[in-house]
């Protein structure tokens, strides 16, 4: 073992020789690994904060929450204009499947409706994202107030004038959290009263955020609206009791659609049950796909690397061939030789990986604070990644040079070198 750490030591010297004695050479021959683990890992860097942060968005959904709506979350078989004209789901189908659905542990009914300005006094914040929903809304989603509460079921059925509003939302009306509650706010020119407020979230990565938007009791909404705008766009939200066989709920719940819009056996059902673990899914498949095109293109610039480790460790072997045959000549195996070269090789690499990591860090600082909210993360796993691609393009480029200085014959070696 002793003997090994010795090798690497002195192939360390090796190679920081290489660095200090043939400076443009080596940094010509580094500059494809840097360059290599640069693109790869930041490829793989920026589609996990990409990856983080859509998830990070619907965090507070589980992943086996269910959306009914008339639109599918992904490709269908139905033909566009055949599923285009499916009807919206109402609030009254909403009410019958919570009442006859069993292994419900919560569901709410929402309605996506356009922009409001929202004013108390003489402050007003314009194109604020209203949220209507029914209160257990709240459960569903994971809410957290950092003061008053959210509506009650009363307050939602009767579509009573509460609202609650978003951290941000909060702080421009009123300059101060705590002082919102209770206080009269003027949306579509009429007053709710503020019963609480969530806490803080930070912006999205498309600009969402529920620190901007304000939510009040779906039937106030549809008061204002009616069920058959074309404005508003209603969905069913459901989440299912844990431990139960999803694909069956799932097809019961579709059963019972089915019964309360008197769909015949024959005809397709007019909406769909999509589940929020296809969306994960399809963000998986995409950063997926997106990792392994990076890794190939990327895996030009590291194939240059290579060649380079492997044209500088050739001349390495052919400038010490007489320092290889005194070695020999003193008992030094072919092992030692060929490991001694080897470990240069993978340190020279590792080297240039170094040199590419560090410029992703700090790519990476400079990104995140020109994309403001979204965090541009290298995480350890990413380093580890690219220093362990290092070492292998390393030890790949150096086998050759190794085993050529390995089998030099130690008279022809000093006598060459002479």
């Amino acid at each position: 073992m002793l003997i090994y750490l010795r090798v690497l030591k002195e192939s360390f010297n090796f190679a920081l020789n290489a660095l200090r004695n043939n400076k443009l050479r080596t940094f010509l021959s580094l500059v494809g690994v840097t360059i290599g683990i640069f693109s790869i890992i930041a490829v793989l860097a920026a589609v996990d904060s990409l990856k983080r942060e859509i998830e990070g968005s619907i965090s507070g959904l589980d992943n086996s929450t269910i959306i009914v709506m008339r639109f599918n979350f992904g490709p269908t078989d139905i033909p566009r204009w055949k599923w285009q004209q499916f009807p919206d789901v109402t609030y009254d189908e909403y009410q019958y499947i919570e009442r006859n659905t069993p292994n419900i542990e919560a569901a709410t009914f929402t309605l996506e409706v356009p922009n409001e300005s929202i004013k108390y006094d003489n402050n007003q914040v314009d194109n604020v994202p209203i949220g209507a929903v029914t209160d257990s809304y709240y459960d569903i989603e994971a809410l957290k107030l950092i003061e008053g509460r959210f509506f009650n079921g009363s307050e939602s059925n009767s579509g009573s004038m509460v609202v609650v509003l978003g951290y941000e939302i909060a702080n421009k009306l009123f300059g101060d959290v705590a002082s919102a509650i209770g206080k009269e706010v003027r949306i579509y020119g009429r007053k709710f009263n503020v019963v609480g407020v969530l806490n803080k979230e930070g912006a999205g990565l498309f600009g969402n955020s529920k620190d901007t938007s304000v939510w009040m009791p779906v039937n106030v909404v549809r008061r204002i609206y009616g069920d058959n705008n074309k404005k508003t766009f209603p969905q069913i939200v459901i989440k299912p009791q844990q431990n139960i066989d999803e694909a069956e709920f799932k097809a019961l719940l579709e059963q019972k659609l089915r019964l309360k819009r008197g769909l015949k056996p024959d005809e397709i059902s007019n909406f769909f049950v999509n589940q929020l673990q296809g969306v994960t899914d399809f963000i998986d498949n995409i950063t997926g796909s997106m990792n392994i095109i990076g890794l190939i293109i990327s895996g030009f610039s590291l194939l240059v690397g290579g060649f380079g480790i492997a044209n500088i460790m050739f001349v390495s072997v052919k400038e010490r061939t007489n320092l290889i045959g005194i070695q020999k000549s003193l008992g030094a195996k072919n092992k030692f030789i060929l490991f001694q070269f080897l470990f240069e090789a993978v340190i020279l690499a590792v080297i240039g990986g170094l040199i590419g990591l560090f410029l992703v860090f700090i790519v990476s600082l400079l990104a995140s604070q020109f994309t403001g909210d979204f965090e541009f993360v290298l995480s350890p796993w990413n380093m580890f990644v690219g220093t362990a691609i290092s070492a292998a393009i390393g030890l790949v480029s150096g086998i050759l040079p190794a085993i050529s200085a390995s089998k030099l014959d130690p008279v022809e070696a000093i006598r060459t070198g002479m």
